[in-house]
């Protein structure tokens, strides 16, 4: 059984999150946030060689639905095949699922355009949140909340963290440098994502701990 300190941790961090979106939602629709997008697009695009820019369209394309379906292949068949876990599928498939069909929800009540100034890719649909920065967010933050407690050394779980961090930075500032995204895009997406997935974890932590319950309480029963 889980401490119930630990089950509202999730919950109150979906709700950070969600404050955190809409107040990015606001100042976006205000347009209070252009001057901040047009200093992060001079400088991550400043940096553009040829070297760099097919970094990022690798990591972008890391970053797609095409690729994150393959990923979120194999993870399933590691948490099934090798951990033995069918219940950790569960929230892996709907946490997936759920931030891809939040993102196609919130394109299409705030319709922003993509930025005009310096493409390097060409993309079609709405801008706002960034649907990478989402995928991204989504599929590390999960996979590493679900192989934490597999990871018995510090330094395993500290790699676990820097690799996942480093992905879905990676693929936030892609867009950026490729000219497909502003940088209000890509934060929204991170904030939008953090709160999903905060309610989806919660609302599995809070399944789990009821099971532990019924089990124990089976079990004790049986035995008196």
């Amino acid at each position: 059984m889980t401490d119930k300190s630990q089950l509202s941790i999730p919950i109150i961090i979906s709700i950070i999150f969600l404050l955190a979106f809409s107040f990015m939602a606001f100042i976006v629709s205000t347009n209070k946030i252009v001057h901040f997008d047009s200093v992060v697009i001079s400088f991550v695009q400043g940096m553009e060689n040829p070297s760099l820019t097919v970094a990022m369209k690798i990591f972008t394309f890391i970053g797609d639905t095409k690729s994150v379906i393959v990923l979120a292949i194999l993870v399933i068949i590691f948490l099934y095949v090798v951990l033995k876990h069918r219940i950790e599928l569960i929230l892996f498939i709907t946490a997936i699922i759920g931030s891809a069909l939040l993102n196609q929800l919130l394109k299409y009540t705030f319709q922003r355009a993509r930025p005009e100034l310096h493409r390097l890719i060409e993309i079609e649909s709405y801008s706002f949140p960034s649907g990478h920065a989402m995928n991204a967010f989504t599929v590390y933050t999960v996979i590493s909340f679900l192989l934490w407690r597999h990871i018995p050394s510090r330094a395993g779980r500290t790699v676990l963290i820097i690799i996942s961090a480093l992905m879905i930075f990676t693929i936030g500032i892609s867009r950026i440098y490729l000219g497909v995204h502003y940088p209000s895009d890509i934060v929204a997406g991170y904030f939008a994502s953090g709160c999903w997935l905060g309610m989806a974890i919660w609302i599995f932590q809070k399944y789990q701990d009821s099971h532990s319950r019924r089990l124990s309480y089976k079990s004790s029963t049986s035995r008196g």
